[in-house]
Protein backbone atom coordinates (compact mmCIF):
# COMPACT_ATOMS: atom_id res chain seq x y z
CA UNK A 1 0.00 0.00 0.00
CA UNK A 2 2.73 2.22 0.96
CA UNK A 3 4.24 2.18 -2.98
CA UNK A 4 0.82 3.81 -3.74
CA UNK A 5 1.00 6.76 -1.34
CA UNK A 6 5.20 7.40 -2.57
CA UNK A 7 3.59 7.81 -6.39
CA UNK A 8 1.00 9.90 -5.81
CA UNK A 9 2.77 11.86 -3.16
CA UNK A 10 5.96 12.13 -5.89
CA UNK A 11 3.61 12.74 -8.93
CA UNK A 12 1.74 15.56 -7.00
CA UNK A 13 4.82 17.43 -5.63
CA UNK A 14 6.10 17.41 -9.90
CA UNK A 15 2.93 19.33 -10.43
CA UNK A 16 2.94 21.74 -7.65
CA UNK A 17 6.30 22.36 -6.41
CA UNK A 18 9.35 23.92 -8.93
CA UNK A 19 12.57 22.35 -8.91
CA UNK A 20 15.08 22.87 -6.34
CA UNK A 21 17.68 24.91 -7.29
CA UNK A 22 20.94 23.44 -8.63
CA UNK A 23 22.57 24.31 -5.41
CA UNK A 24 20.07 21.57 -3.39
CA UNK A 25 19.54 19.38 -6.20
CA UNK A 26 20.87 15.92 -5.69
CA UNK A 27 20.67 15.50 -9.30
CA UNK A 28 23.22 17.92 -9.70
CA UNK A 29 24.88 17.33 -6.98
CA UNK A 30 25.86 13.90 -8.98
CA UNK A 31 26.87 16.06 -11.80
CA UNK A 32 28.98 18.14 -10.13
CA UNK A 33 30.63 15.03 -8.71
CA UNK A 34 31.48 12.85 -11.66
CA UNK A 35 32.76 16.18 -13.11
CA UNK A 36 35.11 16.36 -11.12
CA UNK A 37 35.84 12.98 -11.77
CA UNK A 38 36.83 13.78 -15.22
CA UNK A 39 39.73 16.32 -14.11
CA UNK A 40 41.25 12.81 -12.87
CA UNK A 41 40.24 10.46 -15.99
CA UNK A 42 43.20 8.78 -17.57
CA UNK A 43 43.86 9.89 -21.16
CA UNK A 44 44.04 6.85 -23.43
CA UNK A 45 41.36 5.00 -24.83
CA UNK A 46 41.94 1.37 -22.89
CA UNK A 47 42.66 3.10 -19.22
CA UNK A 48 39.72 5.73 -20.13
CA UNK A 49 37.57 3.29 -20.60
CA UNK A 50 38.64 1.25 -17.92
CA UNK A 51 38.24 4.36 -15.40
CA UNK A 52 34.88 4.94 -16.92
CA UNK A 53 33.59 1.77 -16.25
CA UNK A 54 34.78 2.29 -12.41
CA UNK A 55 33.40 5.02 -11.74
CA UNK A 56 29.94 4.38 -13.23
CA UNK A 57 29.38 1.62 -11.19
CA UNK A 58 31.25 2.65 -7.61
CA UNK A 59 28.82 5.81 -8.22
CA UNK A 60 26.13 3.29 -9.32
CA UNK A 61 26.66 1.48 -6.04
CA UNK A 62 27.14 4.46 -3.25
CA UNK A 63 24.36 6.37 -4.50
CA UNK A 64 21.73 3.61 -4.72
CA UNK A 65 22.88 1.76 -2.06
CA UNK A 66 23.00 4.80 0.51
CA UNK A 67 19.16 5.36 -0.44
CA UNK A 68 18.37 1.41 0.11
CA UNK A 69 19.98 1.49 3.66
CA UNK A 70 18.29 4.84 4.58
CA UNK A 71 14.62 3.94 3.36
CA UNK A 72 15.42 0.21 4.95
CA UNK A 73 16.19 1.95 8.38
CA UNK A 74 13.37 4.46 8.28
CA UNK A 75 10.79 1.85 7.02
CA UNK A 76 11.70 0.21 9.93
CA UNK A 77 11.55 2.82 12.76
CA UNK A 78 8.82 5.27 11.17
CA UNK A 79 6.13 4.66 8.14
CA UNK A 80 4.99 8.42 8.01
CA UNK A 81 8.62 9.58 7.13
CA UNK A 82 9.35 6.54 5.58
CA UNK A 83 6.82 7.57 2.81
CA UNK A 84 7.19 10.94 2.71
CA UNK A 85 11.20 10.90 2.25
CA UNK A 86 10.84 8.10 -0.45
CA UNK A 87 8.23 10.39 -2.28
CA UNK A 88 11.10 13.20 -2.09
CA UNK A 89 13.84 11.31 -3.07
CA UNK A 90 11.54 9.41 -5.96
CA UNK A 91 10.44 12.81 -7.33
CA UNK A 92 14.04 13.42 -7.79
CA UNK A 93 14.14 10.85 -11.03
CA UNK A 94 11.57 12.56 -12.83
CA UNK A 95 9.94 15.87 -14.29
CA UNK A 96 7.58 16.65 -16.35
CA UNK A 97 7.09 20.47 -14.95
CA UNK A 98 10.78 21.10 -15.54
CA UNK A 99 10.51 19.87 -19.41
CA UNK A 100 7.40 21.48 -20.51
CA UNK A 101 8.86 25.10 -19.17
CA UNK A 102 11.96 24.50 -20.73
CA UNK A 103 10.24 23.63 -23.78
CA UNK A 104 7.89 26.42 -23.59
CA UNK A 105 10.34 28.94 -22.71
CA UNK A 106 12.07 28.22 -26.42
CA UNK A 107 8.61 28.31 -28.12
CA UNK A 108 7.85 31.73 -26.48
CA UNK A 109 11.25 33.06 -27.64
CA UNK A 110 10.90 31.63 -31.47
CA UNK A 111 7.24 33.27 -31.34
CA UNK A 112 9.17 36.51 -30.28
CA UNK A 113 11.79 36.04 -33.03
CA UNK A 114 14.30 36.31 -30.43
CA UNK A 115 16.35 32.83 -32.18
CA UNK A 116 19.34 33.89 -30.52
CA UNK A 117 17.07 33.57 -26.79
CA UNK A 118 15.61 30.44 -28.30
CA UNK A 119 19.30 29.05 -28.87
CA UNK A 120 20.78 29.81 -25.19
CA UNK A 121 17.26 28.47 -24.34
CA UNK A 122 17.47 25.46 -26.04
CA UNK A 123 21.31 24.62 -24.69
CA UNK A 124 18.94 23.36 -21.48
CA UNK A 125 17.56 20.52 -23.44
CA UNK A 126 19.55 19.16 -25.98
CA UNK A 127 23.94 18.49 -26.18
CA UNK A 128 24.23 19.61 -29.63
CA UNK A 129 25.33 22.78 -30.76
CA UNK A 130 22.93 25.02 -31.37
CA UNK A 131 24.77 28.33 -32.21
CA UNK A 132 23.90 28.18 -36.11
CA UNK A 133 20.61 26.15 -35.52
CA UNK A 134 17.88 28.26 -37.96
CA UNK A 135 13.91 28.60 -36.80
CA UNK A 136 13.08 25.33 -38.18
CA UNK A 137 15.77 23.24 -36.70
CA UNK A 138 15.37 25.36 -33.43
CA UNK A 139 11.47 23.71 -33.41
CA UNK A 140 13.23 20.41 -34.45
CA UNK A 141 15.46 20.03 -32.06
CA UNK A 142 12.64 20.99 -28.86
CA UNK A 143 10.36 18.42 -30.68
CA UNK A 144 13.07 16.16 -30.60
CA UNK A 145 14.00 16.63 -26.79
CA UNK A 146 10.22 16.96 -25.71
CA UNK A 147 9.68 13.51 -27.46
CA UNK A 148 12.64 12.05 -26.08
CA UNK A 149 12.87 13.15 -22.08
CA UNK A 150 9.28 11.67 -22.15
CA UNK A 151 10.94 8.36 -21.83
CA UNK A 152 13.84 10.00 -19.82
CA UNK A 153 12.47 12.35 -18.32
CA UNK A 154 9.29 10.42 -16.89
CA UNK A 155 8.26 7.35 -18.16
CA UNK A 156 11.48 4.95 -17.89
CA UNK A 157 11.94 6.49 -13.67
CA UNK A 158 8.48 5.55 -13.31
CA UNK A 159 9.06 1.88 -14.89
CA UNK A 160 12.04 0.91 -12.68
CA UNK A 161 10.00 1.96 -9.71
CA UNK A 162 7.69 -0.46 -10.89
CA UNK A 163 10.25 -3.08 -10.85
CA UNK A 164 12.30 -2.02 -8.53
CA UNK A 165 10.96 0.45 -5.74
CA UNK A 166 12.48 4.16 -5.02
CA UNK A 167 16.36 2.55 -5.49
CA UNK A 168 15.60 1.62 -8.94
CA UNK A 169 14.76 4.58 -9.89
CA UNK A 170 17.53 6.21 -8.34
CA UNK A 171 19.71 3.64 -9.73
CA UNK A 172 17.96 4.52 -13.83
CA UNK A 173 18.88 8.39 -12.83
CA UNK A 174 22.50 7.85 -12.01
CA UNK A 175 23.12 5.90 -15.17
CA UNK A 176 21.00 8.34 -17.64
CA UNK A 177 23.00 11.42 -15.91
CA UNK A 178 26.23 9.81 -16.65
CA UNK A 179 24.83 9.00 -20.51
CA UNK A 180 24.30 12.68 -20.46
CA UNK A 181 27.58 14.24 -19.35
CA UNK A 182 29.99 11.91 -20.61
CA UNK A 183 28.15 9.28 -23.06
CA UNK A 184 29.15 11.01 -26.16
CA UNK A 185 32.06 10.49 -28.85
CA UNK A 186 35.15 12.77 -29.47
CA UNK A 187 37.53 13.68 -26.47
CA UNK A 188 35.65 11.41 -23.59
CA UNK A 189 34.60 8.53 -26.02
CA UNK A 190 36.07 5.55 -24.43
CA UNK A 191 35.42 7.50 -20.72
CA UNK A 192 31.89 7.38 -21.40
CA UNK A 193 31.28 4.13 -23.74
CA UNK A 194 30.43 2.20 -20.92
CA UNK A 195 28.16 4.80 -19.44
CA UNK A 196 26.54 4.93 -22.84
CA UNK A 197 26.51 1.04 -22.89
CA UNK A 198 24.36 0.79 -20.20
CA UNK A 199 21.88 3.68 -20.86
CA UNK A 200 21.30 1.76 -23.85
CA UNK A 201 19.74 -1.05 -21.88
CA UNK A 202 17.93 0.26 -18.98
CA UNK A 203 16.35 2.30 -21.53
CA UNK A 204 15.54 -0.66 -24.22
CA UNK A 205 12.16 -1.33 -22.73
CA UNK A 206 11.11 2.41 -21.71
CA UNK A 207 12.14 3.47 -24.77
CA UNK A 208 9.68 1.40 -26.82
CA UNK A 209 6.64 1.90 -24.06
CA UNK A 210 7.23 5.71 -24.13
CA UNK A 211 6.91 5.04 -28.27
CA UNK A 212 3.58 3.25 -27.60
CA UNK A 213 2.33 5.61 -25.26
CA UNK A 214 2.74 8.57 -27.77
CA UNK A 215 1.20 6.68 -30.56
CA UNK A 216 -1.70 6.63 -28.09
CA UNK A 217 -1.46 10.01 -27.00
CA UNK A 218 -1.42 11.36 -30.60
CA UNK A 219 -4.93 9.35 -30.98
CA UNK A 220 -6.09 10.99 -27.61
CA UNK A 221 -4.70 14.29 -28.86
CA UNK A 222 -6.45 13.54 -32.09
CA UNK A 223 -3.06 13.52 -33.98
CA UNK A 224 -2.17 11.46 -36.85
CA UNK A 225 -2.10 8.04 -34.74
CA UNK A 226 -1.37 5.99 -38.11
CA UNK A 227 1.11 8.41 -39.37
CA UNK A 228 2.66 8.08 -35.29
CA UNK A 229 2.74 3.90 -36.08
CA UNK A 230 3.91 4.05 -39.65
CA UNK A 231 6.65 6.23 -39.44
CA UNK A 232 7.84 4.96 -36.00
CA UNK A 233 8.36 1.40 -37.35
CA UNK A 234 9.55 2.96 -40.62
CA UNK A 235 11.99 5.26 -39.43
CA UNK A 236 13.44 4.64 -35.44
CA UNK A 237 16.68 2.69 -36.39
CA UNK A 238 17.80 5.89 -38.55
CA UNK A 239 19.16 7.37 -35.30
CA UNK A 240 22.54 6.75 -33.75
CA UNK A 241 21.04 6.01 -30.50
CA UNK A 242 19.01 2.18 -30.47
CA UNK A 243 16.22 3.82 -28.54
CA UNK A 244 15.66 7.46 -29.09
CA UNK A 245 14.48 7.00 -32.69
CA UNK A 246 11.47 5.09 -31.13
CA UNK A 247 10.16 8.31 -29.24
CA UNK A 248 11.15 10.60 -31.99
CA UNK A 249 9.73 9.02 -35.14
CA UNK A 250 6.22 8.50 -33.16
CA UNK A 251 6.14 11.87 -32.78
CA UNK A 252 7.20 13.17 -35.89
CA UNK A 253 4.96 10.83 -37.40
CA UNK A 254 2.14 12.02 -35.09
CA UNK A 255 2.70 15.33 -36.18
CA UNK A 256 2.80 15.18 -39.38
CA UNK A 257 6.45 17.02 -39.28
CA UNK A 258 10.01 16.14 -40.11
CA UNK A 259 12.49 16.14 -37.94
CA UNK A 260 16.22 16.70 -38.57
CA UNK A 261 19.38 16.88 -36.80
CA UNK A 262 21.70 18.30 -39.73
CA UNK A 263 23.91 15.53 -40.81
CA UNK A 264 22.57 13.02 -38.98
CA UNK A 265 18.85 11.96 -39.30
CA UNK A 266 15.68 13.12 -40.89
CA UNK A 267 12.58 11.34 -39.05
CA UNK A 268 9.02 11.75 -40.51
CA UNK A 269 7.15 13.46 -43.39
CA UNK A 270 7.27 16.89 -44.43
CA UNK A 271 3.46 17.00 -44.38
CA UNK A 272 3.81 20.16 -41.64
CA UNK A 273 5.98 23.49 -41.83
CA UNK A 274 7.41 23.46 -37.90
CA UNK A 275 6.63 26.20 -36.25
CA UNK A 276 6.16 27.19 -32.53
CA UNK A 277 3.01 25.86 -33.09
CA UNK A 278 5.00 22.67 -33.52
CA UNK A 279 6.36 22.16 -29.96
CA UNK A 280 3.00 23.13 -28.61
CA UNK A 281 1.62 20.05 -30.03
CA UNK A 282 4.49 18.04 -29.08
CA UNK A 283 4.18 19.26 -25.31
CA UNK A 284 0.49 18.40 -25.55
CA UNK A 285 0.99 15.07 -26.45
CA UNK A 286 3.90 14.72 -23.71
CA UNK A 287 1.31 15.31 -20.87
CA UNK A 288 -1.09 13.19 -22.27
CA UNK A 289 1.56 10.37 -22.41
CA UNK A 290 2.36 11.61 -18.62
CA UNK A 291 -1.17 11.50 -17.77
CA UNK A 292 -1.88 7.54 -19.22
CA UNK A 293 1.57 6.48 -17.98
CA UNK A 294 0.92 7.68 -14.37
CA UNK A 295 -2.72 5.95 -14.38
CA UNK A 296 -1.19 2.67 -15.88
CA UNK A 297 1.12 2.96 -13.03
CA UNK A 298 -1.27 3.22 -10.23
CA UNK A 299 -3.08 1.12 -11.68
CA UNK A 300 -0.54 -1.85 -11.54
CA UNK A 301 0.15 -0.76 -7.85
CA UNK A 302 -3.39 -0.92 -7.21
CA UNK A 303 -3.35 -4.18 -8.84
CA UNK A 304 -0.31 -5.22 -6.62
CA UNK A 305 -2.01 -4.42 -3.63
CA UNK A 306 -4.96 -6.31 -4.14
CA UNK A 307 -2.99 -9.52 -5.41
CA UNK A 308 -0.70 -9.28 -2.11
CA UNK A 309 -3.63 -8.77 0.70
Amino acid sequence: MESIFILLIALIIDIAVKELPNRYHPVAWLGTAISRGLSWAPKTGRAQLLYGTGIVLVMLGLVTGSVYILLFYLRQINMVAYILIAAFLFKLTFSVRELAMAASAVKQSIARGKLNEARLRLQSLVSRDTTNLDEDHLVSATVESVAENSCDSFVAPLFYFLLLGVPGAVAYRVVNTFDTMIGYRGQWEYLGKFAARLDDVVNFLPARVTALMIVIAAWLCRKDVSGAWRVMLRDHNKTQSPNAGWTMSAAAGGLGVQLEKIGHYKLGDNHYSLSPETIGASLQVMVVVALAWSLACISVEVVRFVITT
